[in-house]
């Protein structure tokens, strides 16, 4: 999608501090931390949302998700916990609409997720 942020840095058209990186799966630091570890977790095919997730993307969610465990390991946070979020729509604060996990620790996180 040609105007989609995530899309431009899978393209390599907008840089940024990646992480991990596979024919699939993009990973790079958020620009806006809200804890010291705040990876962005994406696939490179675009995907609007979970809603737009068909059956042939199970392995490709999954992966995503051993790639959150893999960065947490990196990281050093695998032992003190962390978070891995999505959101989905509007009313869930979805800012962009390219299917995204965040890979959230490195200092105790609060009890609100809202």
């Amino acid at each position: 999608m040609s105007d989609c942020i995530f899309c431009k840095i899978v393209n390599k058209e907008i840089p940024s501090a990646v992480v991990y990186e596979d024919n699939e799966i993009l990973a790079f630091k958020d620009i806006y931390p809200v804890a010291p570890v705040h990876i962005l977790i994406i696939p490179k095919k675009h995907l609007a949302s979970t809603n737009e997730l068909e059956e042939e993307d199970a392995l490709l969610t999954g992966k995503m998700i051993m790639v959150a465990r893999d960065i947490a390991r990196k990281e050093g946070i695998e032992e003190s916990g962390y978070r891995i979020l999505t959101n989905c729509g509007p009313d869930s604060r979805q800012e962009v609409m390219h299917l995204h996990f965040h890979l959230i620790g490195g200092k105790k996180l609060g009890g609100n997720i809202g």
